[in-house]
């Protein structure tokens, strides 16, 4: 996959991330949009190198998607948790 491919994928990642976890972001759709880009990388990374698993070369593998919005999900938590109360609501 290329540069373009996971950039997708991560926005599509980040957009299921922050379908599964609502909530409002300190960042907005912009923010989470990157989160979901970072949370593509780095769950490929993750699932490359502690799960044995390499990111295949399909963008449809279903292994990819899972490690993608899995990433997200992690980044999406760990940017609430730093940042979440950071704003007046």
């Amino acid at each position: 996959m290329g540069i373009i491919s996971w950039i997708v994928l991560g926005l599509l990642a980040g957009i299921v991330a922050k379908i599964l976890l609502p909530g409002r972001d300190p960042g907005g759709f912009i923010g989470t949009t990157l989160i979901g880009i970072a949370g593509a990388f780095v769950g490929g990374w993750i699932s490359t190198r502690f799960l044995d698993r390499p990111i295949a070369k399909d963008f449809y593998d279903g292994a990819t998607w899972v490690s993608a919005i899995g990433g997200a999900l992690v980044l999406l938590i760990a940017y609430r948790i730093l940042f979440g109360h950071s704003r007046s609501r």
